[in-house]
């Protein structure tokens, strides 16, 4: 039996996808971020010293890491979302399994930082320094960062049903997570509407909603 650790409203949801488009049986585990800081609980380092989810166990074998787990889950029992290995279709795979957490997602979570500083409680004449440290830095990198990034992939996809082209593949789940991110962004959504297609698309699939129903608890998921 597989089993999963998963925490809510986080990378580990797309790993529930997966399995459920692959129709496995899995043991869920669920663990709750503090309410109060957000932050993954104390469960999680009993599973992985990191602490962080997912971690997948199968068997003898104990996986982290979204990307190595996709990888794995698609390799070993999952070559339908999978294109032929040697192929050019391959090392797109591989280009976009990384690239996902590479250098999509870290200006996104640098973004979601600086949006946590600046609604940090802070005495009132700190402020401005706070304020004008962070306009700074999106001014001169982070802005440009995250919009070239958005751009890159909304560019592939104008002529791409999917991160492979014409077939839905475990890309499309590893890629995922960061735009679901970028999309939770009403402005962003709105420059951006072939990502936000895109998600739609992700988030229309059976296996997906029947993983948000199991996963509990996923902010980034479609609105109702």
């Amino acid at each position: 039996m597989i089993k999963l650790h998963h925490l809510n409203h986080s990378r580990s949801q797309r790993i529930i996808w997966l399995l459920e488009e692959l129709e496995l049986n899995y043991e869920l585990v669920k663990h709750q971020r503090d309410i109060d800081t957000d932050l993954a609980p104390a469960s999680l380092k009993k599973v992985h010293p990191l602490g962080k989810a997912p971690v997948l166990v199968d068997q003898e074998l104990k996986l982290a890491e979204s990307g190595a787990i996709i990888d794995y889950l698609a390799q070993r029992y999952g070559a339908q979302l999978l294109p032929e290995k040697d192929s050019a279709a391959w090392w797109d795979y591989v280009y976009w399994l990384h690239y996902a957490e590479g250098s999509l997602m870290p200006p996104l979570v640098m973004r979601l930082i600086f949006d946590k500083v600046q609604a940090a409680p802070v005495p009132f004449f700190v402020r401005p320094i706070i304020s004008k440290i962070v306009a700074g830095v999106d001014k001169a990198f982070l802005h440009q960062q995250i919009h070239s990034q958005l751009n890159f992939v909304a560019d592939h996809l104008s002529c791409h049903d999917w991160m492979l082209g014409e077939h839905f593949s475990a890309a499309d789940i590893q890629m995922s997570f960061p735009l679901e991110a970028a999309m939770y962004n009403p402005k962003w959504a709105a420059a951006y509407p072939r990502l936000k297609a895109y998600v739609d698309q992700l988030q229309a699939r059976p296996a997906y909603l029947r993983a948000l129903a199991k996963g509990g608890d996923y902010r980034y998921g479609p609105k109702t």
